[in-house]
C-alpha cells in the first residue's frame, strides 16, 4: 500500500511543486528568495530542534539518522499561511498555500537510506508604487515568482548502537521570473521588463548523531551536521516591451555565479526516549553572494546567518491503551534567526514560536501531524516592512515493512 501511496504522491507534488508561489513576502525578491525548508514538520514544531535518533520519523537535516530507521517511512507535508505586512503608514493581508517536502527513507540494518524532493527558496512578490493621481509621475509595478527546488539522497550508517554518521548529495534546481512595469501618468504607452533566470547546483552535507544515558533512565542526545559551501549557476535573459511596439528586445543570455557560505548546525538534549525531551539547536552559516543583475542594489548586503531554537516534546503514556491522548506527541519551540539579509542597515530577523501534536494511527506505526507557527520578520524601522505571521502545517507518515524476510512452517 505505501508503494502505491508513494509513486501517486511524487507524481503529483513535483508537478505542484513548479506550480506553488510559496510566499507573499516583499523580501523575497532579494537573493534566490525566502528559505523555505525548516525540516520535516515533527522537528519543525520543535523550531527545528532535531536531535533525537528516531526510529519511526525521517529526520532530513542529518542524514546520519538514516541509520536509526526501523520501517520504511514516507513523509509528506505543507501548510496553509497568513501575514500581515505593514509599514508605518499601511498594512496588507496575504495569504497561501504551499507543499513543503516529500521524502522517503528506508532501513537496510546497520545502514538507511533517503531521497527526496523540497522546495529550498520562493519568490513571490507583488508591490504597486500607484501615482495615478499625479500627472507626469512615474508608477510602478513589481512581481515575482519561482524559487529553488532541490533533491536528494543520502545514506546513513551506524557505527555502534549510540553513534550513527552519513552524508547526502543535493541537486538544486528551479527558474525565478520577475517583471516591472514602468508607465507615466498622462502616458499612454508603457515599458515592461521581465527577467528569466534558470539556477542550479550540487552541494554536499554530512552529520553525526550520538547518544548515551547520563543515568539509569535520562538520555544526552547530541547532533552535528555540516553542510559545503556552494555555487548556483544562474543562466539569465532579460526582455524589454513598450506598448504598442510588437517587437520586444531580448537580451543574449549571460550567465552569473551565486554563492551559498557554509553552514554548521549543531544541537544537543537531554530526555527520556518515547517520554520527553528538551533541547536546543544553533546553526551558523558563511554570508552568501546573492546578488544578480536585477535584483542588486547598493542598498543592500548579506551577513552570516545564524539560528537560536530551544524546544522539546512530551508522550503522557505511549503504550495507554485506554486513553489515545495519552499516546500523542505533544511539541513545541523557540526560535530566533538572524536571515542573512541586511537592508538600510536594519538586518532582517525572524523570532517565532512554534507548537504541535503527532496523533499515532491505531495499529500502525503511521502518525498524522499538525503545527502552528507565529511570529514576526522584519521592522518597520529605516521604511522597511515588517511581517507578522501565522502558519498551519499538516503532514502525514506512513510506515511499512519492506524488506522482510517470510517463512513457511
Amino acid at each position: 500500500m505505501i508503494k502505491k501511496i508513494i509513486i501517486s504522491a511524487c507524481l503529483l507534488i513535483s508537478f505542484v511543486s513548479f506550480a506553488q508561489q510559496g510566499t507573499a513576502s516583499p523580501y523575497s525578491f532579494y537573493g534566490i528568495g525566502d528559505a523555505r525548508f525548516k525540516g520535516t514538520l515533527e522537528n519543525r514544531s520543535m523550531a527545528g530542534v532535531s536531535i533525537e535518533q528516531d526510529s519511526i520519523h525521517l529526520n532530513v537535516d542529518n542524514p546520519s539518522s538514516y541509520a536509526s530507521l526501523r520501517q520504511t517511512t514516507f513523509t509528506v507535508g505543507g501548510s496553509f499561511g497568513t501575514s500581515t505586512l505593514k509599514n508605518d503608514a499601511q498594512s496588507e493581508k496575504a495569504q497561501r498555500a504551499t507543499f513543503d517536502y516529500l521524502a522517503v527513507g528506508i532501513p537496510m540494518g546497520k545502514l538507511g537510506a533517503s531521497f527526496g524532493l523540497v522546495p529550498l527558496t520562493s519568490v513571490g512578490y507583488k508591490i504597486l508604487n500607484d501615482n495615478t493621481d499625479t500627472p507626469g509621475a512615474t508608477n510602478n509595478q513589481f512581481e515575482g515568482k519561482g524559487g529553488v527546488n532541490k533533491v536528494f539522497f543520502g545514506l546513513g550508517y551506524k557505527i555502534k548502537p549510540n553513534w550513527n554518521i552519513g552524508a547526502d548529495v543535493q541537486y538544486n534546481f528551479g527558474s525565478i521570473t520577475t517583471t516591472s512595469i514602468e508607465a507615466i501618468t498622462g502616458v499612454q504607452n508603457a515599458t515592461k521588463e521581465t527577467n528569466k533566470s534558470e539556477l542550479s547546483g550540487v552541494n554536499f552535507n554530512i552529520g553525526t548523531m550520538y547518544q548515551t544515558k547520563i543515568d539509569k533512565k535520562m538520555m544526552l542526545f547530541t547532533s552535528l551536521n555540516y553542510t559545503f559551501a556552494t555555487t548556483l549557476n544562474a543562466h539569465n535573459v532579460r526582455t524589454i516591451a513598450v506598448d504598442g511596439d510588437p517587437d520586444p528586445i531580448t537580451s543574449d543570455p549571460f550567465d552569473a555565479k551565486l554563492k551559498m557560505g557554509n553552514k554548521v548546525t549543531l544541537g544537543a538534549g537531554v530526555g527520556l526516549p518515547r517520554k520527553w525531551l528538551v533541547g536546543t539547536t544553533l546553526a551558523f552559516q558563511g554570508a552568501g553572494q546573492f546578488e544578480n543583475y536585477y535584483n542588486s542594489s547598493d542598498d543592500v548586503r548579506y551577513e552570516k546567518y545564524s539560528k537560536y531554537a530551544l524546544g522539546g516534546y512530551y508522550i503522557p503514556n505511549y503504550t495507554s491503551f485506554t486513553n489515545y491522548f495519552s499516546r500523542v506527541t505533544y511539541r513545541a519551540g523557540l526560535k530566533y534567526e538572524k536571515t542573512g539579509l541586511v537592508i538600510n542597515n536594519e538586518s532582517i530577523n525572524d523570532v517565532g514560536m512554534t507548537i504541535g501534536a503527532g496523533f499515532p494511527i491505531t495499529g500502525s506505526f503511521s502518525n498524522v501531524n499538525i503545527g502552528i507557527e507565529f511570529g514576526k520578520r522584519g521592522t518597520t524601522s529605516a521604511g522597511l516592512i515588517q511581517e507578522n505571521y501565522l502558519n498551519f502545517s499538516a503532514s502525514f507518515s506512513f510506515n511499512d515493512r519492506w524488506f522482510k524476510q517470510r517463512k513457511i512452517e
